[in-house]
């Protein structure tokens, strides 16, 4: 490979926003830095990426050496690279989002980089271009989750129509209409509905449901109106 005069090496690293659901709250997944400079403060699960690694190899290595979490639904969605992000090295970054339900996961995380679920109305500051990270990966879910039911990932195996509320209503970070909420997603076709009643969170109960996995790709544009004005939301 041919060097110029003055070529600066540059570092290529990846970085993994994690969203969960426990059932009634969207959260973001942080861990304390342990590397100066900023060491002590909060960040997204990160690392470089070995010679032999893929990027995606690399995102699952490093969130499980991070957090213990593993076989979890991930997307690369964009790479940062301002010349100044990095205060130590010229850096860029290759950020992946994922989506989890905590419930499902919360046995599995490790307790070695103190890593915390935050509410996404209520992050701490974060290290470097971290926060810049998680609004624009914000800003993709919420597109794909206006075309298609990516949020179902969220979800544990049966879920009632107020929790799956919930979910779309933390991620846009706005209240939905219930009844139309409920018209529009039943109409999808996309849900079958169980004779077992979540009765924990009222008398009357709300039936439990499940994703119809038979239809999900014959009635995929079905969801295309779930969310109204979906474009104030990107």
């Amino acid at each position: 490979m041919q060097e110029y005069p003055g070529q600066q090496r540059i570092l290529v690293a990846v970085d993994c926003i994690i969203f969960g659901f426990d059932g009634w709250n969207i959260k973001l997944l942080l861990v304390e830095r342990s590397l100066q400079p900023e060491a002590g403060k909060w960040s997204l699960m990160g690392g470089f990426i070995h010679p032999s690694e893929s990027p995606e190899d690399a995102a699952n290595r490093v969130l499980e050496e991070r957090t213990g979490l593993k076989n979890v639904y991930m997307e690369q969605f964009r790479v940062f690279g301002k010349p100044d992000r990095d205060p130590v090295e010229r850096t860029l970054s290759i950020a992946y989002f994922a989506l989890i339900d905590i419930q499902q996961y919360e046995t599995q995380l490790s307790t070695e980089n103190h890593p915390e679920w935050f509410l996404l109305d209520e992050m701490p500051e974060m290290v470097f271009d971290h926060a810049e990270m998680v609004k624009l990966a914000k800003k993709q879910l919420r597109y794909k989750a206006a075309l298609h039911p990516l949020l179902f990932q969220l979800l544990p195996e049966r879920f009632t129509i107020p929790q799956l509320q919930a979910l779309y209503e933390g991620v846009y970070q706005t209240e939905f209409d219930d009844r139309n909420f409920s018209r529009k997603l039943l109409s999808t076709g996309l849900l079958v509905k169980l004779a077992e009643k979540d009765k924990q969170s009222s008398k009357k109960g709300a039936f439990y449901y499940q994703l119809d996995q038979s239809n999900y790709e014959k009635k995929f544009e079905k969801f295309l109106n779930l969310v109204p004005n979906p474009d104030k939301f990107f």
